[in-house]
């Protein structure tokens, strides 16, 4: 069956979003003279964690810990790193190259609806996708399937027909589960050695034109049948 569509995830993999993620946290921890271990910071599934980390924090500050005075100040730290913030090394040349080869593109995201949306169309990208699916339009995250199924069911084909790009393990389970092949762009927290899932690893969306991607996945699924 032709590919047809290319789907993506958001977060870490079109925009980093993990790094200002992680930086405005960690800007918050110093604002006490606390460090904030990367390690243990980024959960293994796409669901909000927020409130943990809010938890977190609360607890390792003490009672003169504010939680509106700490929220909007990292909130102000993060909207000053986004201002700054482009798509990922590769990924425009891979939209463009899509666009030139009559393939879809689409975006699966556990991320919200205005997240995604709104930081597309800061760097004008908004326009380059056929389908979005959000997490706040279905029961589980991931790595549940429940995100690409909804891309999947948007843009009208079986998961035979597309193929995922995700930056995270878990994102990976998702798309396998889901039924589709999976390229994988680890985001710069994650660990190259986690990806045993993915039918392609990449280190950056410029290794490879996105036709040299795909031909490469598809060539490797048929050795492995």
């Amino acid at each position: 069956m032709p590919i047809d569509a290319i789907v993506f995830d958001f977060d870490g993999l079109l925009m980093d979003t993990e790094s200002t993620l992680f930086a405005c946290w960690q800007y918050e921890w110093r604002q006490y003279g606390l460090e904030l271990d990367p390690a243990t910071f980024f959960a293994d599934h796409g669901g909000d964690v927020t409130a943990e980390r809010y938890r977190q924090l609360a607890a390792a500050v003490g009672p003169r810990f504010d939680h509106e005075t700490s929220h909007t100040r990292r909130l102000a730290h993060r909207d000053t790193l986004h201002r700054q913030l482009g798509l990922r090394e590769g990924i425009d040349a891979w939209l463009t190259q899509a666009r030139a080869a009559g393939l879809r593109c689409a975006v699966a995201s556990s991320s919200s609806e205005a997240w995604v949306t709104g930081l597309l169309a800061q760097v004008d990208r908004l326009d380059a996708f056929a389908a979005l699916a959000f997490g706040n339009e279905v029961s589980s995250p991931k790595p549940a399937p429940d995100v690409y199924r909804l891309a999947l069911d948007r843009l009208g084909l079986a998961p035979a027909q597309a193929i995922a790009v995700e930056d995270t393990p878990h994102g990976v389970a998702a798309a396998r589960a889901a039924g589709l092949s999976c390229i994988a762009v680890p985001n710069p927290f994650a660990d190259p050695a986690h990806f045993t899932a993915a039918d392609l690893l990449l280190v950056s969306a410029a290794d490879l034109p996105l036709h040299a991607a795909v031909e490469t996945l598809m060539g490797t699924a048929s050795s492995a049948t």
